[in-house]
């Protein structure tokens, strides 16, 4: 998806690459929440009724401050579970090797365990493989879907799925507009069509900071090119006389 913006900066071009084995990974609709104390409360629910019949879990949050959260949810119910905010960085590698085991939750954010591949355990490929649940949309698709893909890498299976609020973060920036109302008319009428409008409002607001933050990027890559070529007419003082002074000037 950022293909424009990689030929725009290095003028190259972008080549799919197939997977190693074909993918099994199951995604899952979303589920979208009017509160977050609801959105909460539904993840809780889904753990607990993964772990009831062994199924491992990876709970992906976007900071410490909302694995925290998670992880009391979790605590009330009596379920338990590991916490990876990038606070054990010696552990955390570690640790989400073991995410695939039966009955193991995981509360990660998305520094936590970067690069590091889960391996099932026995039986959990019966059990329909790693669990994901993404607790909040990110700033940019890429990064949902490098969560997604922390399960059914090479060839076994895994589910991926996303419960979400309308009180997340992502969309404090697009409260009180047009879009709003809008999202605040079909929630009205209730139904089919209000879930569809919580969906293309998340869907919206993520695509809208996409753009935001590569026009910044694009800003950024401007100013900096400008900067080398201030900085690239370099003066140096030679000689210095009595009544003059003699300089070289050098444009690269």
């Amino acid at each position: 998806e950022v293909a424009g913006e990689l030929g725009a900066v290095y003028g190259l071009g972008v080549v799919n690459v197939p997977t190693h084995k074909p993918s099994r990974r199951i995604s899952l609709a979303d589920r979208i929440f009017d509160t977050e104390a609801e959105k909460w409360m539904c993840i809780a629910d889904r753990v607990a009724e993964l772990n009831a019949r062994g199924a491992p879990v990876l709970l992906g949050t976007r900071s410490v401050a909302d694995s925290e959260i998670a992880s009391s949810a979790l605590t009330d119910r009596g379920i338990a579970h590991l916490v990876l905010n990038a606070k054990q960085d010696q552990e955390e590698a570690a640790i989400v090797a073991m995410a695939g085991e039966a009955g193991r939750i995981t509360i990660a954010t998305n520094m936590a365990g970067r690069g590091t591949d889960i391996k099932l355990g026995v039986g959990i490929e019966e059990l329909g493989g790693l669990h994901v649940i993404l607790s909040e949309r990110n700033e940019a698709g890429r990064i949902d879907r490098q969560l997604a893909g922390r399960c059914a890498r090479q060839g076994d299976p895994g589910h991926f799925e996303a419960i979400l609020s309308l009180e997340d973060p992502l969309l404090a920036s697009f409260k009180g507009g047009l879009l709003e109302w809008l999202l605040r008319q079909a929630l009205r009428r209730g139904g089919k069509r209000a879930e569809q409008a919580k969906k293309m409002f998340i869907d919206y607001a993520q695509w809208r900071t996409e753009r935001t933050q590569s026009s910044i990027r694009r800003k950024l890559l401007k100013a900096d090119k400008q900067m080398g070529d201030i900085l690239s007419f370099f003066a140096s003082v030679t000689r210095v006389g009595r009544t003059s002074i003699t300089v070289e000037v050098e444009v690269f």
